[in-house]
């Protein structure tokens, strides 16, 4: 056999044997996320990547970087926006100064409980998923944190009781609560917290019974009013261009995983909620009714940021709210 015939022989087999290979290409996605890996909205992270990498038969590998590991929690959305992530985990109401819609879960209540909630993400959803769109994503799915309370160094019984307390800002919303309770904010992400809590940077903050018992803020603050002044939701993002690039039969799995995820990332957030405070007060944290007083002036406040979230909001705004309250 000649020199050639021998090339052209060996190219052949090598293309035989390399069709397997191609037929079974494999995707792989990074999914930046801002919380433990023990958080329930990881555990159900890892969740969704198993049942995807299972449902597609392997052909898409999505690897959970938790705790902000690849990227800080703000920066998460721009890099799924542009690609440097092909999916990842936002806090909505973290962009609420980019579009006020992202922070209508964070007026305090408006909507205040599970089912309150859930009938403002539906009222939410078609409009987060146009503007995600226009901006090269789409929403995959989204599950709502436990309802949120007070932590506190000291007893408080009205909101003057917060005037000058170091309190932590996480989002538009939670810095305007603070000024508007007279409280310092400064801002802090989840995965700084308990240093900026051991360190004495801040002495209060809102948040769920979930993020107390992550960051173990029962060693540093001792007190948790129940307000249940709103619950945020945590999304998932997926870059349009890369879910575009797969296959039918894996865009159907990620689909259908995220869709599992969502029923089963709600029904862990209550299951935690119960779980959490009783886990806070096994570590002798009071964890309290707001009083009458606090409970009047917490609503005053969440009034206030209604209003003035509507006047920014505009037409927009007034008409999710009243599809809300349908």
């Amino acid at each position: 056999m000649s020199l050639t015939r021998r090339s052209i022989a060996a190219a052949a087999l090598f293309t035989l044997a390399a069709a397997p290979l191609a037929a079974f290409a494999q995707t792989k996605w990074d999914l930046p996320a801002a919380y433990p890996a023990t958080n329930f909205h990881s555990e159900n992270l890892a969740q969704f990547a198993a049942d995807v990498d299972k449902a597609s038969a392997g052909k898409l590998k999505i690897t959970v970087h938790a705790n902000a590991s690849l990227f800080k929690a703000n920066e998460i959305k721009r890099a799924v926006q542009g690609g440097q992530a092909q999916i990842g985990e936002i806090l909505l109401v973290a962009y609420q100064n980019e579009w006020q819609l992202f922070g209508a879960d964070g007026l305090p209540f408006l909507a205040d409980s599970y089912d309150e909630s859930m009938k403002l993400y539906k009222a939410q959803k078609p409009l987060l998923e146009k503007k995600l769109g226009e901006q090269g994503m789409m929403l995959l799915y989204a599950v709502a944190w436990p309802p949120q309370g007070i932590y506190v160094k000291k007893p408080i019984a009205a909101a003057a009781d917060l005037k000058g307390v170091k309190w932590r800002a996480y989002s538009p919303a939670t810095a305007r609560i603070a000024e508007l309770v007279g409280a310092q904010p400064v801002t802090v992400q989840a995965a700084e917290l308990s240093q900026a809590m051991a360190t004495g940077v801040i002495e209060s903050y809102m948040s769920s019974g979930a993020t107390g018992y992550d960051t173990k803020t029962y060693e540093h603050l001792k007190y948790y009013y129940d307000t249940q002044a709103w619950l945020p939701k945590n999304a998932v993002i997926v870059n349009k261009a890369a879910f575009d690039a797969l296959d039918k039969p894996t865009q159907a799995a990620v689909l259908k995983a995220g869709a599992e995820a969502e029923a089963r990332g709600w029904a862990a957030s209550r299951k935690v909620n119960t779980d959490t405070l009783d886990k806070l007060r096994a570590n002798g944290m009071q964890v309290l009714p707001p009083s009458a007083q606090l409970k009047a002036d917490m609503k005053k406040v969440g009034e206030v940021m209604l209003k003035e979230w509507l006047d920014k909001a505009g037409a927009e705004g007034q008409a999710l709210v009243d599809a809300y309250r349908k």
